[in-house]
């Protein structure tokens, strides 16, 4: 262990900048770079040295930065197809009363953490941003959880 925290020690800026050049955001940059080095300990037996341990790390945060923008990509697409809904979405069920009350008694069988994203979001008015420093994880993660429990209503109520 001790090995790797020298390796952390050493290169953690390095691809902090790496990180920073791929995504041009602090915030994302230093997720990215957190990220990196849990899947580099992670698979750290799997490293066979043909390359440097820098240019080993970099990969995996090239590749952490590609998956989160497919992440991003699928959940502008979910967020675009969300706007299209029917007249009849789940925000608009709220309006009526038995539909209220319907969501409720979904809401109430529902699991944790799905339950408090959902009344969050839809009732509290919280945004995504400030959904996920309550729960202490990312945007994305608030993003998700929500976009599943909306799911799980709307497969419950049909």
């Amino acid at each position: 262990m001790t090995e790797f925290s020298e390796v952390y020690s050493r290169y953690f800026a390095d691809v902090y900048r790496y990180c920073l050049s791929l995504c041009r955001d602090e915030g994302m940059a230093e997720e990215l770079t957190q990220e990196t080095f849990f899947k580099a300990l992670q698979s750290i037996d799997t490293f066979q040295g043909r390359s440097s341990v820098y240019v080993w790390l970099c990969q995996i945060a090239k590749h952490t930065y590609f998956n989160h923008c497919k992440r991003e990509k699928h959940l502008n697409r979910d967020a675009d197809l969300d706007a299209l809904e029917a007249p009849d979405s789940l925000e608009e069920r709220l309006l009526g009363k038995e539909s209220a009350f319907a969501i409720h008694q979904c809401l109430h069988r529902m699991e944790e953490p799905y339950k408090e994203i959902f009344s969050l979001r839809t009732f509290g008015e919280l945004s995504f941003a400030q959904i996920a420093k309550l729960f202490g994880k990312t945007e994305s993660w608030a993003r998700v959880t929500y976009h599943r429990a909306r799911l799980k209503i709307k497969e419950e109520l049909q």
